[in-house]
């Protein structure tokens, strides 16, 4: 993952199970990950666009589910994913007041590939989520641009960095700069092994509740850096889900809202300012877009297997977080705001994590 130094390289290792091969979400087979990121004096935002698979999404779709676990939040197309339990776009992430950008460009970029519709078939539903990063960048001058959100959407890869990049180029978390982070778990289960990779817009959090796998670290650094500092979570985090386990969109529900427990195991009390909503999908079952002549055949795991996908999310959850914090870059935006990056803080105040 570009050689970045991420939570595992300081010796931390969050859960039971093991990652995958990226430990990202890209361990899921077909999700690729693409950023652009701009970066200039008052300009600290960006877009990450999430590729679910690499055909057709729109007449290849995806069993999804989305969850509100605080509702302050702006995003695009959950209403209708809830409702059909179908994924038929890639997944958008960009700041708050560059929505209506993004869900512009996500339909012509729809449309350009698939020319029946609002022709022939219906409408399309594009997925875009958000988060606040008005503190180190000029929201109100919506630097992100068509071209921008074209280019994020055209140059995914396996591969991808984490930190202060696309859409978490002017995120906070813990009072700290965030941004992007990722993790996976592989479960293993008698009928086969699977996938769970997560990927987090991290926004949220005060320092001083920062702990990492159950260590009070944000106490450890709370005094020495916070004079200049307010403690004030009104922040967010989007929560995106990616598995191969074959599972209902009633399954995957249940599965996405236990990413909270990986929220919490970092010190999250989810305050009323800041929103996290989870947006989650499983590659196991492509569902047509036209109507077959035969029954469709979607094959479910057991109840009794959901346990282990429980644990999978929650952990995968709690290491994209620290991921987001660690590979974050500090960053001066607007107005000389800035907030530093928690790996430096590790470094001059000798602090260890494990």
């Amino acid at each position: 993952m570009f050689n970045q130094k991420r939570i595992r390289d300081y010796g931390v290792k969050i859960g039971r199970l093991e990652p995958g091969y990226y430990n990202a979400i890209t361990d899921v087979e077909g999700v690729t990950v693409g950023h652009v990121t701009l970066s200039q004096n008052s300009m600290q935002t960006g877009v990450t666009a999430i590729l679910p698979h690499q055909g057709n999404t729109f007449r290849e779709k995806l069993i999804a589910s989305s969850h509100v676990i605080n509702g302050f939040g702006k995003t695009m197309g959950t209403i209708q994913m809830k409702e059909l339990g179908t994924l038929e776009t890639p997944i958008l992430l960009t700041n708050t007041l560059n929505v209506g950008t993004a869900v512009d460009t996500l339909i012509d970029y729809m449309l350009a590939r698939n020319p029946e519709i609002g022709r022939t078939t219906g409408t399309v539903n594009p997925i875009v989520g958000e988060c606040n990063d008005m503190l180190l960048n000029d929201v109100r001058e919506k630097f992100v641009k068509p071209e921008h959100i074209q280019q994020a959407l055209e140059n995914t890869s396996f591969e991808f960095q984490e930190g202060s990049v696309g859409a978490g180029t002017g995120m906070l978390c813990y009072s700290l700069k965030g941004g992007i982070g990722s993790s996976s778990r592989i479960m293993k289960m008698e009928h086969g092994t699977y996938k769970i990779g997560v990927l987090v817009l991290s926004n949220f959090g005060i320092l001083s509740d920062l702990r990492v796998n159950g260590k009070a670290v944000g106490e450890d650094l709370k005094e020495a850096i916070l004079q200049s500092y307010k403690e004030e979570d009104k922040g967010s985090v989007m929560i995106i889900v990616a598995t191969d386990l074959p599972v209902s969109e009633r399954q995957l529900n249940r599965i996405i809202k236990r990413s909270v427990t990986g929220l919490s195991r970092t010190g999250s009390i989810i305050t009323t300012g800041s929103g996290e909503v989870v947006i989650g999908f499983s590659t196991a079952t492509k569902i047509p877009h036209e109507k077959p002549e035969q029954l469709l055949s979607l094959p479910t795991i057991h109840e009794e297997d959901m346990d282990l996908a429980f644990r999978a999310v929650g952990e995968a959850t709690e290491e994209a977080v620290l991921n987001s914090l660690v590979t974050a870059e500090a960053v001066v935006g607007r107005d000389g705001n800035i907030r530093p990056a928690f790996k430096d803080l590790i470094e001059e105040f000798k602090i260890s994590l494990i």
